[in-house]
């Protein structure tokens, strides 16, 4: 019998913690300090040809990755539900949002979404990262995360005008952009926590929809090198959110991010088949 990693005994202890606190949005994991992200060191749009090509390539090897996963059961993709919700917006910009509780939820996105996108003259998804992904690796692991269509955040100002301004242009142009709009990733847990506002506000200011996807799991009878059953995932793709032409961007955002929380807090009482409560008083 394989013996469970301290380090995720150690995390899942802090889930226990912040969630008693309401501390929802707050990241559970031990990473290192971030390496500030300047302007001169992200190519947003990939507009350098020497980005391009790498972008290519990594993609490439992405997908392969992806798959192989798959087949060695590594990761288990058990059910998709609702994936016409997705096909009804494909020709628009769009904002996807997920619950983030494994560096793998965004492959099982990336492997459902293989048959529409990563094609000749088809899209890609984009995946909104934080600063410390992009900057702090080193090696393979940093080429990748800095080539992948990824969009990192930055505490640097001018770093964050650029990021805005490609976000639009983005969405503007047709682009699907992936954003955890949780923020921190909750290693294996399965409730929705309380969204923060971002990804509402990209979608309101570029009038484009919100797609929510929320990811259920139940323990498969694989264990993994951690010490813990490898989940199974299902996927729920749910129906678009609107912006409402008629409200401003601050009303738009407050109403679709509620509405998002609604959607995957109905999906988790459905399908675990019990409320949703937390250990804190509020979840506010």
């Amino acid at each position: 019998m394989i013996e469970k990693d301290k380090g995720r005994l150690e995390v899942l202890a802090r889930i226990d913690e912040y969630e008693k606190k309401g501390w929802f949005s707050k990241d559970v994991e031990e990473d290192p300090p971030t390496i500030p992200l300047t302007p001169d060191k992200v190519d947003y749009l990939n507009k350098k040809l020497k980005n391009k090509i790498a972008t290519f390539f990594v993609n490439v090897g992405a997908k392969r990755f992806i798959k192989n996963l798959v087949k060695n059961g590594q990761m288990i993709i058990k059910d998709v539900k609702g994936i016409e919700n997705f096909e009804a917006i494909q020709k628009s910009g769009a904002i996807l949002t997920c619950n983030h509780f494994n560096p793998f939820d965004n492959f099982a996105i990336h492997y459902v979404l293989f048959k529409y996108m990563y094609k000749p003259g088809k899209q890609v998804l984009y995946k909104v990262i934080r600063e410390g992904n992009y900057t702090n690796f080193p090696g393979i692991y940093g080429f990748f995360f800095r080539h992948c269509n990824t969009l990192p955040l930055s505490a640097n100002f001018s770093t964050m005008k650029n990021f805005m301004t490609a976000m639009k242009v983005l969405l503007e142009r047709g682009e699907k952009v992936l954003v955890y709009a949780e923020q921190g990733m909750w290693w294996n847990y399965r409730k929705p926590r309380p969204l923060t506002a971002g990804a509402f506000k990209f979608a309101a200011e570029s009038k484009v929809p919100v797609l929510p996807i929320f990811i259920t799991m139940n323990d498969s009878d694989k264990i993994g090198g951690d010490g813990f059953p490898i989940q199974e995932y299902t996927l729920h793709f749910l129906p678009a959110i609107y912006p409402d032409e008629s409200k401003t961007v601050k009303e738009n955002m407050e109403i679709m991010k509620d509405k998002n929380y609604e959607m995957w807090k109905e999906v988790y009482e459905t399908t675990y088949g019990i409320p949703l409560t937390y250990s804190c008083d509020s979840a506010e």
